[in-house]
């Protein structure tokens, strides 16, 4: 006798999971990777990701190493509420991008019973909190903080080094602007 699979059994309560870290810490790579084990599981899922960010991929999102995962882009937080009804989980790469709305539609999304995973950097390129972050980090259920390696001492690296003198918070880019950081590196530079 073949038994349909029923996944309604899977709506119990939701969540919010933040990877937070640096640039080149590995943060979309795990994003990736829970949400290719949440497909695997049968697992309803849709990722965004800021429509902005355009460097790999208009339509994924892209990790420094390649890895990949086909991606909605979105003009604003507001969108992803309207594009998520009946999945499981979603996905939210390079969060600091979007408005400060983020924070309120990912708690309506987890009171729906959805898990909600969320990559972003937690500083920008100064040290300083970065867009709907904080706010995200504070009312997560879980946080994972991934670190790079420091470039010029090999140490933990948390920071995002801007090698141009560009001063705009927002600066799309990847090895030839930033270099990740330790905090003594990071301060000698900055001093």
């Amino acid at each position: 006798m073949f038994l349909e699979r029923d996944v309604s059994h899977r709506k119990s309560g939701g969540s919010i999971e933040v990877i937070a870290g640096s640039m080149f810490s590995g943060k979309t790579e795990e994003l990736i990777r829970r949400l290719r084990r949440a497909r695997f599981a049968r697992q309803k899922v849709e990722i965004f990701k800021p429509a902005i960010d355009t460097r790999y991929s208009h339509e994924a999102v892209v990790s420094h190493d390649e890895n990949s995962i086909p991606s909605t882009p979105v003009d604003n937080s507001a969108t992803i509420l309207l594009l998520s009804g009946g999945v499981e989980v979603v996905g939210i790469d390079e969060a600091q991008f979007f408005d400060k709305g983020l924070v309120d539609v990912c708690t309506r999304l987890a009171d729906q019973g959805v898990r909600v995973i969320i990559a972003g950097l937690d500083m920008d390129f100064k040290g300083k909190p970065f867009g709907p972050m904080p706010e995200l980090m504070a009312i997560a259920d879980y946080v994972s903080k991934v670190h790079a390696i420091c470039v010029r001492c090999g140490n933990v690296a948390q920071f995002s080094h801007r090698l141009s003198a560009n001063e705009k918070q927002v600066l799309l880019g990847e090895r030839n602007e930033y270099e990740p950081l330790c905090r003594v590196c990071f301060n000698k530079l900055r001093s």
